[in-house]
């Protein structure tokens, strides 16, 4: 069931009529079922891969609560990463690492053998597997107290809303929401429904319609003008931004019309002007989760210059690899990575471009090299292959031609993205998400009629697979 189906709002107002007529405890056992239904009706095979690991960091947290033995508690934990990063590794990388292994032995001129197995990506699961192992970790560390509740657990983890795409949430934040009454308050409500409307926009109308542009480029191995790939990859800048942001605002939306509250995914990342802030407004479970149980247990900063800038080249590749097991995700990550390094390079020999009064002119100069930064990035995540990346940054440096194709698309480009940087300035002028809630009433009831509109009127046809479900 996908988001921006009508199948899923059915089930939706099913689940949410049923809800608010049980009382708690019952509500999270309706939870669990309707999480395991949502799941389901993709493949139903992949429910136990999922309850594997539910049960696997559910037992690894009781014993960890509980055991004062030093020893005991990193065999548990042991258990629970390799149990976890070993089912990852199996259905999402198996095939990735035995092709690049026999291409390895033939480049040396060995005749290597290896066994590909046809292999079906559960969907959601790189999420679903770092929640539960957060939750395990931060009970090692002392920093989570181990739930006895195995049905709030199981929920917590298995969550509809946030189950494939994330936010990946930490047990500190939203298991407690399982083990507590809610009471839905009208705001909630409302920015809920305001959320998942937005989100909505975000997903089917801007996202889907700029994917109209971005496909048919990158199904070229040789583009057409320099100008049509550059058009292409802001276009792709933004079908990714909104379709990922998308699923995460009607995902926190969801959530917020059952009294629940998720974190804010994203804080309008284009508006960054270095590496750094880029990542602290881009998909922020992923970017603290790497900073918090990969970046930190390499060492963080802790150690030097050259080990800090080895450990964030560590963990950037590590993030590059989760989001795909192929090279060009390896290549991101590198890419991202060596930005930050480079950032911090820069920042130490001249301080004063991170200064928070920097002149005006300065703050717009480095904004817009930080997005050019970030869509060279994006040609990396999004090409087919690395000769691809090649023969695209040939036509952008050294055949850059403009044709009446690129015209066209750039025209579309803007007209589509138009609401959303509207949008996004008034939030970013007022640092606030809910900036909507501040307009005056007559105001409100005209932007969200003209979304409406929108939504009906040329939103695309059919119901497209978010683009993070493949991760």
């Amino acid at each position: 069931m996908l988001f921006n189906s009508v199948t899923f709002f059915l089930f939706f107002l099913t689940v949410l009529l049923l809800y608010f007529l049980l009382p708690h405890r019952k509500q999270n056992v309706l939870i669990l079922v309707a999480s395991a239904t949502f799941y389901a009706a993709w493949d139903f095979r992949f429910l136990g891969l999922m309850y594997i690991s539910i049960l696997t960091d559910y037992v690894c947290g009781r014993v960890l609560g509980r055991t004062p033995k030093e020893s005991t508690r990193k065999l548990f934990l042991s258990v629970s990463i390799l149990i976890n990063l070993g089912i990852l590794f199996f259905f999402k990388y198996f095939n990735f690492f035995t092709a690049s292994a026999e291409r390895l032995l033939h480049a040396f001129g060995l005749a290597g053998w290896t066994h590909s197995l046809h292999i079906i990506l559960p969907v959601g699961i790189s999420f679903y597997t770092f929640q539960c192992m957060s939750y395990s970790i931060d009970v090692y560390r002392r920093e989570q107290t181990p739930t006895k509740n195995f049905i709030d657990f199981a929920a917590y983890i298995s969550f509809f809303p946030q189950l494939v795409a994330g936010p990946i949430e930490r047990a500190s934040a939203l298991l407690p929401q399982f083990g507590t009454p809610r009471k839905v308050s009208s705001e909630q409500v409302s920015q809920g429904i305001w959320l998942i409307c937005w989100g909505l926009f975000k997903k089917v109308v801007i996202a889907d319609n700029l994917s109209t542009l971005v496909d048919p480029v990158f199904a070229w191995n040789t583009p057409l003008s320099g100008g049509l790939v550059l058009v292409s990859l802001y276009a792709f800048a933004f079908q990714i931004y909104c379709d990922f942001s998308g699923y995460s605002d009607m995902a926190k939306g969801l959530a917020s019309v059952m009294g629940f509250k998720l974190m804010w995914n994203f804080k309008r990342p284009y508006f960054a002007v270095n590496p750094k802030e880029f990542w602290s407004r881009w998909h922020i479970s992923l970017s603290t989760w790497l900073r918090d149980y990969v970046y930190i247990s390499f060492g963080g900063n802790r150690h030097g210059t050259f080990k800090t800038y080895r450990n964030l080249l560590l963990t950037m590749l590590l993030g590059g690899l989760w989001h795909g097991a192929a090279w060009t995700f390896v290549f991101w990550g590198a890419y991202q990575g060596g930005i930050l390094i480079v950032h911090r390079v820069l920042h130490a020999l001249h301080p004063a471009i991170a200064h928070k009064t920097r002149p005006r002119w300065l703050t717009l100069l480095q904004w817009m090299a930080m997005f050019h930064i970030i869509c060279l990035g994006w040609l990396l995540f999004r090409a087919n292959s690395m000769s691809q990346v090649i023969t695209f940054l040939s036509a952008i440096f050294l055949d850059f031609t403009w044709i009446p194709m690129a015209t066209g698309h750039l025209l579309a480009f803007i007209l589509l993205c138009a609401p959303l940087w509207l949008t996004e300035w008034c939030q970013e002028k007022h640092d606030n998400p809910l900036v909507f809630f501040r307009l005056p009433a007559p105001v409100q009831i005209g932007f969200g009629a003209a979304i409406i509109t929108l939504l009906l009127a040329i939103a695309n046809t059919g119901s497209q697979q978010f683009i993070y479900f493949q991760f």
